[in-house]
């Protein structure tokens, strides 16, 4: 298990953040013709959120490098033994993969209106089809999902801390995004509000 444990998680969130981050940031650029990254750089309290996204994200990436070339060191360093259990292991192995796909699938829904960040500058559509009719927000949960899931495979205080301050700065976001998207869409984001869920 260790084997596919420090080859699984590296080239899971390889491919998770290639795909669902620069892949999609590449398409839907070359549809709009700008950038679709909005985090801000400024000062502001908003900024500081986007920065401490870019920073865990970076983190993350360093420690699942650092789980390949040193596995028994990670996976004994700061360990949680009560979930140490085998099945937990293919339950959160499971759970990585199915966030994957779902995120895919939600990136695909919003089409030319997914965006990181907030853009202030170009009037994008309320999305409300697809997996967008179960979550308002199914991205970020395939983030926390995926997340979840790196726990259980890798059940160390280092998985469960990037799980923490991952939810803690997607619900701040998720925040600043209903703002914006009340002021944007008024009426009809309040009705979608009614009826479909932040998260699940």
């Amino acid at each position: 298990m260790t084997d596919f444990i420090r080859i699984f998680i590296p080239l899971f969130f390889i491919l998770f953040f290639m795909t669902a981050f620069v892949g999609m940031s590449c398409i839907v650029a070359k549809r709009i013709g700008k950038n679709p990254d909005h985090l801000p750089k400024d000062d502001s309290a908003y900024g500081l959120i986007g920065r401490y996204f870019k920073l865990t994200l970076i983190t993350l990436f360093l420690y699942t490098i650092f789980l390949f070339l040193f596995p028994y060191e990670i996976l004994l360093s700061f360990k949680i033994n009560f979930l140490d259990a085998e099945i937990l292991k293919l339950t959160g192995a499971f759970l990585m993969v199915l966030s994957f796909i779902w995120v895919i699938v939600a990136q695909y829904n919003m089409k030319n209106s997914w965006r990181i960040g907030i853009d202030k500058d170009l009037k994008t559509d309320l999305i409300t089809e697809g997996l967008f009719r179960y979550s308002r927000n199914p991205i970020f949960l395939g983030m926390i999902v995926s997340l979840a899931g790196l726990c259980l495979l890798l059940p160390t205080l280092i998985s469960l801390i990037f799980l923490i301050i991952s939810v803690i700065l997607i619900q701040i976001q998720i925040r600043h995004e209903e703002e914006f998207l009340l002021q944007q869409h008024g009426t009809a984001y309040l009705n979608y509000k009614i009826k479909v869920r932040r998260l699940i």
